[in-house]
């Protein structure tokens, strides 16, 4: 059973920078997942953390999951607002690891693809894979990342209960409620972390290491 320790949302991402540079072995980048529901805002703790590494004199590149989702066509087969198409088929999950996962993890000096399509305008985004040395970090932010065989490093949790995610949840992603239900039950990501961050009420965090 994994012990939480409270923690200020000033020191979360200081703790958080330290776990990582102290996991990172310098041979190659280290692969980090950011994973929380579609609706939190991880961009704060992604600043945070990108500024303690840059600090520390690790390069930081940032990848966002929705811009590896699959073409509009195939996520919305079923409609927008299929649990089930959301659950296992809007994230291309091959896609992402063949172009940011696995050529980071290749090479000491390696490249990786920012992003393949805008989730909004459904159009593919031309962009040039971008450098990241040895020394570097990529963060990896999305929904449902854990206990799919993708490739990373460390895995980062943000966990929110049931009763938490039907408060917090947006009205106009309600449903999307179920899927986050199935992944605490199927995957159980708090179980696989490395570490978890009890976010239920983002002003009073809690957090577990493995």
């Amino acid at each position: 059973m994994r012990r939480y320790t409270a923690i200020t949302t000033e020191l979360l991402g200081h703790r958080l920078t330290e776990l990582l540079l102290a996991r990172h072995d310098g041979r190659r980048p280290l692969r980090v997942a950011l994973d929380a529901p579609i609706w939190v805002r991880t961009e704060p703790l992604v600043d945070e953390l990108r500024t303690g590494l840059l600090a520390a004199g690790h390069p930081v590149g940032v990848v966002q999951a929705c811009d590896f989702y699959r073409d509009a066509s195939l996520r919305f087969e079923y409609g927008k607002t299929d649990v089930e198409s959301f659950y296992t088929g809007w994230l291309d999950r091959a896609a992402l690891q063949r172009e940011v996962l696995d050529p980071v993890a290749a090479t000491e000096d390696a490249h990786y693809l920012p992003a393949l399509r805008d989730p909004a305008t459904n159009r593919a985004i031309r962009t040039r894979p971008q450098p990241l040395s040895a020394s570097g970090v990529l963060l990896v932010r999305g929904e449902l990342l854990l206990g799919a065989g993708l490739g990373f490093d460390v895995a980062v949790h943000l966990a929110v209960s049931r009763a938490a995610r039907k408060r917090q949840v947006p009205q106009e992603l309600s449903w999307t409620l179920p899927a986050f239900d199935r992944y605490d039950i199927d995957v159980n990501p708090a179980a696989l972390a490395d570490v978890v961050i009890r976010y239920d009420d983002p002003a009073h965090p809690a957090m577990s290491v493995r």
